[in-house]
């Protein structure tokens, strides 16, 4: 970038320096894959913020306090839960912090050496297979969208406050009830 005139030089430069005659023309939104406005909303898109690759490296610094019970796989548990705490991140404009996905984890009970018997019949479903999001997309999309808004809103220790006597509120798994009862 060039320096403005009134700027200091340094010793021995050539004090008389010019910036360049030639200005780009304006950035415009011309290119096939940009978006002209503001990021689409709706079923499926999922919920864009920044820096969220880094909510691998807090999932990875959880996964040992992570809890499966019979059957159940502890990376369906992380993906599953990731995509919840990323819709948190997003919804406050800021990357992922160790809370969102704290929160995440917390009202699926995935903390919780013992679990409410009926939580874990459900969630056992719910999150099976989402291991492998190339085939299991649309599941881990719907565990994200089941989540009520007021859940995201509400800080850790409110959540643990709440969880497990108000696991299906938290969670949303009552979407999930409906379907399979």
């Amino acid at each position: 970038m060039a320096a403005p005139r009134f700027a200091p030089s340094r010793r021995g430069s050539d004090p008389h320096y010019l910036s360049p005659d030639v200005v780009p023309d304006a950035w415009t939104t011309d290119r096939l894959a940009e978006i002209d406005g503001l990021q689409p909303t709706g079923p499926a898109l999922g919920y864009p913020g920044p820096d969220q690759g880094f909510i691998l490296k807090i999932a990875h610094h959880l996964r040992p306090r992570i809890c499966t019970q019979t059957g159940e796989h502890i990376d369906d548990a992380v993906n599953g839960s990731i995509g919840i705490a990323l819709r948190r991140a997003s919804m406050m404009s800021r990357a992922p912090v160790i809370h969102d996905l704290t929160i995440a984890l917390t009202i699926w009970g995935w903390f919780d050496t013992d679990p409410p018997v009926e939580l874990v019949a459900i969630r056992s479903r719910v999150f099976s297979g989402v291991r492998n999001l190339g085939h299991h997309y649309g599941a881990a999309r719907t565990i994200v969208d089941a989540v009520p808004e007021t859940t995201l809103r509400a800080t850790p220790e409110q959540i643990s406050l709440l969880y497990p006597a108000q696991w299906k509120v938290l969670s949303g798994a009552s979407a999930f009830e409906a379907d399979h009862a």
